[in-house]
This record gives C-alpha cells, structure tokens and sequence, in this order.
C-alpha cells in the first residue's frame, strides 16, 4: 500500500504575496515596455525632425531663397496702400499692405531714407494692375515681383527680366545680384 499523499493547505499569507509578487513583476515588464516604446517613438520623431531640418536647410541654402537660415531676417513694414486700378469697365480699387523682407537692419534704414520714392514706384506698379490680375495666385506672385524690383531700384540695383538676360545673345548667364531686399509679403490684400 501506498501511502496516502498529505496535502498541506497553503497559508492566506502566501497566496497574497504570491499575487502581490506577480502583480509587481507585471508592473515592471508593462512599464518596461512602455518606457521602451516611448524611447523608440522618441528616436523615431528625432530622426524625422532631423530630416525635416536638412530638408530646410537645403531648401534655404538654395540660390533665390529669401534667407540663408543662419540669420533671422528682418523686415520693414510699409504704410497700407489704397489705390485705384486700372480697370476699363468700372472703378475698382485695391488696397493692399506690404511688408519687405530685407538681409539685415542696416538695409531697413536705408529703405527709410529713400521711402518716399519707393512708396512712388509700387504706387506705380498697382495703379497699372487690373483687377483680374490681382485676384490669382500667379498675378498676387507677379506683383511681389514687380514690387520687389520698384523697392530696389532706388538704391541702385538694376533687376532685369530672367527673360531678357535667357535672349541675350551670346552672353553667359549673369549671377544674380545679391538684392537688399529679398521678398515681398502681403499683410493684407482686398480687391473691391
């Protein structure tokens, strides 16, 4: 015969730190495991900032960009302009506020000493626009254009047409110059 098996009844005190334990041991793996998502998440957004980042800075570093990314650039905010159009078939104005990005501060008071004669060219420059040719895209990017050629040209820089400098005959692309003032914001644009 075989002896009978003695079975001895587990204590209370047991089966709570059993559970206790096991509750712990779970605890650690589940913040483990999260601490090491958060990390690789982390990395991940890293990496990704740091190809957003080189990807601006290729694209500032590229010729024609309105800064070069190292210097903040600065800006010489102008009067709002209010001026007719030259529309044929009824009267119609636009009034439009400009802000000019320039390389840096010192530009900017040089731009206040000739402002009554650039205020004159970009009058200019809008009262020949038609309304039509405001209210797209491509004529809102032709008038910054414009404007930015109107702003230069009292201090002496001469901007000519990429068109004009592709047909000269037999001459070699020119450099462009580097511009005081490298682009044109609108602050405000209402056609009525």
């Amino acid at each position: 015969m075989s002896a009978p098996a003695i079975t001895v009844p587990a204590s209370p005190r047991s089966k709570k730190k059993l559970i206790i334990v096991i509750l712990a041991l779970l605890l650690l793996v589940g913040g483990g495991a999260s601490a090491w998502l958060l990390l690789k998440k982390r990395a991940a957004s890293s990496d990704e900032d740091n190809a957003d980042a080189s990807q601006v800075e290729a694209r500032d570093t590229k010729p024609g960009t309105a800064h070069d990314g190292k210097h903040p650039p600065s800006f010489v905010a102008l009067d709002p302009f209010t001026v007719n159009l030259a529309d044929q078939d009824a009267e119609r104005y636009a009034q439009i506020g400009i802000t000019l990005e320039i390389r840096d501060a010192k530009v900017g008071e040089e731009l206040k000493a000739y402002m009554p004669i650039i205020r004159g060219n970009i009058l200019m420059v809008l009262a020949h626009k038609t309304a039509a040719e405001l209210l797209t895209r491509e004529g809102k990017e032709k008038l910054a254009s414009a404007i930015l050629i109107a702003s230069v040209q009292p201090l002496g820089h001469g901007v000519r047409d990429e068109a004009q400098r592709a047909s000269a005959p037999g001459k070699k692309k020119a450099a462009p110059a580097e511009l005081p003032v490298t682009a044109v914001h609108f602050s405000n644009f209402i056609v009525q």
